[in-house]
């Protein structure tokens, strides 16, 4: 997702189908996951279409991976981040972190 994150510094705003896109999952996961989540706070164009901020997609990012990569359930996710956010967010960037070195690694193996 390195280049995903890549593009998320460089808009303001991002629509439904181009979050939907970066995460592999339907739109209207991404409206239901807003509804759930109120860390999610898009704003709205004139015809009502949602403009999600880089922070929106940050947030998407921590709920993605405690449902999809760490199989929590919405309930546990939610308490999650009411309760620990800090060290929830600590614990992902630790992760990409971690993910980022391997990836690395693996580039510098294929090419020797």
């Amino acid at each position: 997702m390195s280049e995903q994150e890549n593009e998320s510094n460089s808009k303001l705003f991002y629509s439904i189908g181009e979050v939907a896109q970066m995460f592999d999952v339907n739109s209207s996961l991404i409206r239901y996951w807003e509804k759930e989540f109120s860390i999610i706070k898009p704003k709205k164009n004139r015809k009502g279409n949602r403009l999600f901020t880089p922070k929106d997609i940050e947030n998407f990012h921590l709920i993605y991976n405690l449902v999809k990569v760490r199989g929590m359930t919405l309930q546990g996710a939610k308490k999650k981040l009411k309760e620990n956010r800090l060290e929830t967010e600590h614990n992902f960037e630790i992760v990409k972190t971690l993910e980022n070195i391997k990836l690395m690694l693996v580039q510098i193996k294929e090419e020797l």
